[in-house]
């Protein structure tokens, strides 16, 4: 066998250039996602990258479109690190969930033609595996604790071992699960949300899951950045029984610097993140102690070649990951959570979503959970592929969940975190 075997089957550097950058939004399952496409002058190189900023999408389009596509075009698309940081910086003020989402776009897309141009899946440019799959959790909800249960039964016969709970209260706050009546009509606002309540009931909920669920099932919840440290603690304690794989999102970013106390006194993994906006903010969780788990969105913090860097860190301060991935992850969003997953010592657990078969006819490719787990694509690049025509049949729009942040308040009136 010569050499010559193992040719690169594209041109060499000086003969390959970006030819536009652009991005393209849809909604198959009525959730905007964003995808940036580069193309390059090479017939068939192009690649995806996941921009998704569900809320202020049109905003993250127009920053591709508008600003960095000009940046971009005629350069070399191997130079990753360099193109990137030259997206971030010639605004001068920088940082923010727009500017990293356009960037992650640029990023993931540029690791999609790199992949393409090595004929290699991109969890093998970034050295390979060190396990075969991502065990993943879903989501089990319900607007009582039976009809909890039963969901998270019917996850279980479906092969998942990693289960989050969540169920209704008053107001909303019972993030993740079904709105319920008011309990609170005498308050000044009459269908309010209780912390003292949630405190109350939640317990409860992980009592009757101990007692009818599995005992294998690991069991996880999410606050949703309500609570008080104080409050967070005990919440903590109070589940303490009952073995949580991990507590979510206890505080609201602005209280993140008490977060190495709440962790500190809870018996509880603590997991946090999924608000990280930068490189920095997810930095700082995992270096000064705040966090057992990082659950960064990996899009808002400028991509894979970041959250690349914070796997590290985890690895070396004993963190462990557990990135982001609901349905407002795009399916090329969820292929870069799994080349994190499958190529770091740090990996934790993955946050998991069932896509409608409407998803996968946009995104041909798109991954699919088996029996719990969620293997990555062996084909070059991500493995997935964007059908523009079917795209256009399912049009973002600016719809009920952009303003969905603005309905949980506490029974006195109070704006609560969303």
């Amino acid at each position: 066998m010569t050499i010559d075997t193992f040719a690169n089957p594209w041109p060499p550097r000086e003969d390959v250039a970006i030819t536009s950058v652009r991005a393209v939004a849809t909604a198959p399952d009525g959730t905007a996602l964003v995808v940036v496409r580069v193309d390059t002058n090479v017939p068939g190189l192009y690649g995806l990258g996941c921009a998704t900023f569900t809320q202020r999408w049109k905003a993250v389009v127009s920053f591709v479109n508008d600003h960095l596509a000009r940046l971009l075009v005629g350069r070399y698309p191997g130079d990753i690190g360099d193109l990137t940081r030259l997206a971030a910086f010639t605004g001068y003020w920088r940082g923010g969930p727009v500017t990293n989402n356009a960037i992650s776009g640029i990023d993931q897309a540029l690791w999609d033609i790199a992949g393409k141009r090595a004929g290699m899946p991109v969890h093998e440019l970034l050295g390979g595996k060190v396990r075969a799959a991502a065990d993943t959790y879903l989501h089990a909800a319900g607007r009582t604790v039976d009809e909890v249960i039963e969901d998270a039964q019917r996850l279980i016969e479906r092969g998942q071992r990693h289960v989050r709970l969540q169920m209704s209260t008053p107001g909303g706050g019972g993030y993740g699960a079904p709105a319920v009546p008011t309990e609170y009509p005498d308050a000044p606002y009459r269908n309010g949300w209780s912390a003292r309540d949630y405190l109350r009931r939640t317990p409860a909920l992980f009592e009757a899951a101990r007692d009818k669920l599995p005992d294998h099932i690991e069991l996880l919840h999410d606050v949703h950045s309500r609570l008080t440290p104080k409050e967070a603690v005990w919440l903590a304690r109070a589940l303490e029984p009952y073995r949580l794989f991990f507590l979510e999102d206890v505080l609201a970013p602005e209280h993140w610097d008490r977060l190495p106390e709440v962790r500190a006194a809870s018996p509880v993994p603590i997991a946090v993140g999924e608000l990280t906006t930068s490189l920095q903010d997810a930095v700082r969780l995992v270096r000064d102690g705040g966090v057992d788990f990082i659950r960064s969105h990996v899009s808002d913090i400028g991509g894979l070649t970041n959250a690349r860097k914070v796997a590290d860190l985890a690895e070396l301060c004993g963190v462990r990951t557990a990135w982001h991935g609901p349905g407002d992850t795009s399916p090329i969003g969820a292929a870069a959570n799994v080349a994190l997953d499958v190529t770091s010592a740090a990996f934790g657990i993955q946050e998991g979503h069932v896509y409608s078969e409407r998803v996968h006819e946009v995104f041909p490719g798109t991954l699919r959970i088996e029996d719990g787990w969620l293997y990555p694509n062996e084909a070059p690049g991500w493995g997935i592929d964007l059908d523009e025509a079917a795209a256009a049949k399912y049009p973002a729009e600016l719809s009920g969940h952009d303003a969905w942040a603005a309905g949980v308040r506490r029974p006195d009136g109070a704006l609560e975190a969303p």
